[in-house]
């Protein structure tokens, strides 16, 4: 008779198995939950003020016209809304992109800096600030935001392929030159 030390070895392979598929799974729905609208950018502030942040006239016309690319009404239109928002890292995060595509470097990273304190986890202001770097050369204080989102994305996010691609792009330029 042959000894039963196979049939061990299968359970024992078995049971790993298991743990792989469950620890797989635990990942997936974190994911998800890190895929739902506002889960990882959403200032500490809750739920209720980023709703009002998302119902106000002012920041709703910004994003639209920043989406025309009218920057001057965009900009104007965040800082209508700043007064009643003063605590909101996404309203902070579109004013510092505002600033940056207007080229008010000192300015963009005021907002940026000020969203990144109310939400350290803003993927987008890491993005924005890191980009925002590049513009200046930066490209030592661009990775210390490439860094942040890599420990914030559990496995990947826009704002993280987004600036790799941004920090790529920029060392190619910098050695054709």
């Amino acid at each position: 008779m042959k000894p039963l030390t196979h049939l061990r070895h299968s359970t024992s392979l078995a049971a790993r198995m298991l743990s792989v598929v469950l620890m797989m799974v635990s990942l997936v729905s974190l994911v998800s939950l890190e895929a739902l609208p506002g889960a990882a950018t959403a200032a500490p502030s809750g739920d209720a003020d980023d709703q009002a942040l998302q119902d106000d006239a002012d920041y709703s016309a910004g994003l639209a016209a920043l989406k025309r690319g009218d920057l001057g009404l965009a900009l104007q239109r965040f800082q209508a809304a700043l007064p009643r928002f003063p605590d909101a890292a996404d309203l902070h995060n579109e004013l510092g992109y505002t600033h940056r595509r207007l080229r008010q470097m000192d300015k963009a990273f005021q907002h940026y800096r000020r969203a990144l304190a109310l939400n350290p986890q803003h993927r987008g202001a890491h993005e924005y600030i890191g980009e925002a770097y590049l513009m200046l050369g930066d490209v030592a204080n661009a990775r210390v935001h490439l860094a942040a989102l890599r420990s914030i994305c559990l496995l990947t996010c826009d704002e993280l392929r987004d600036l790799e691609k941004a920090i790529a792009q920029h060392h190619t330029a910098a050695t054709t030159k």
